[in-house]
């Protein structure tokens, strides 16, 4: 079976995937955006985690506990570092470290926020260029992964995703 690519409008933290993907900085102090949102609703336990297996390099990835979350495992991408900037080779390194981690794990399921769109200011048309492309070089090969989620929040990051995937097809 040919693992799915699925593009989703609303919250990352309601999400019934095995794996649950957090735009994160290299010291993995989860403290607004996406992250705060993901301590919010699985628990400061995540963080805590989170925290002792940090710092990490940018553009690394590393997994915890999913707290009071329906996911299994939080998977923290470092997108950027405390200046909060990040780039086109920190998002494609933290996606296929985000992958990587998921097929150590074994899990079937991963959803993806629109990594370093939010409190990075990355463009969004770009980082779903970026983000759909590694997903689907990694696809290709051998995977356990039956399905990749983009986790899309507001209208204006679904479009752009939504159009990044129409024109790849």
């Amino acid at each position: 079976m040919k693992p799915a690519i699925e593009l989703i409008e609303g919250d990352l933290t309601g999400l019934e995937a095995e794996a649950l993907v957090n735009a994160a900085n290299n010291v993995l102090v989860m403290g607004g955006g996406v992250a705060g949102a993901i301590r919010r609703a699985g628990g400061r336990e995540i963080e805590e985690e989170a925290v002792k297996k940090g710092p990490i390099p940018i553009g690394e990835a590393v997994a915890t506990g999913a707290g009071r979350l329906r996911a299994k495992y939080i998977i923290h991408a470092a997108v950027m570092g405390m200046d909060f900037q990040t780039d086109a080779g920190k998002i494609r390194a933290a996606t296929r470290n985000s992958l990587l981690r998921a097929e150590e794990l074994g899990v079937k399921s991963i959803a993806f926020p629109a990594l370093g769109t939010g409190v990075g200011r990355f463009p969004l048309d770009e980082c779903a260029r970026i983000m759909l492309g590694e997903v689907r070089k990694h696809l290709q090969g051998k995977t356990g992964l039956e399905r990749v989620i983009f986790v899309l929040h507001g209208k204006e990051a679904y479009q752009a995703f939504k159009a990044v995937a129409r024109d790849d097809d």
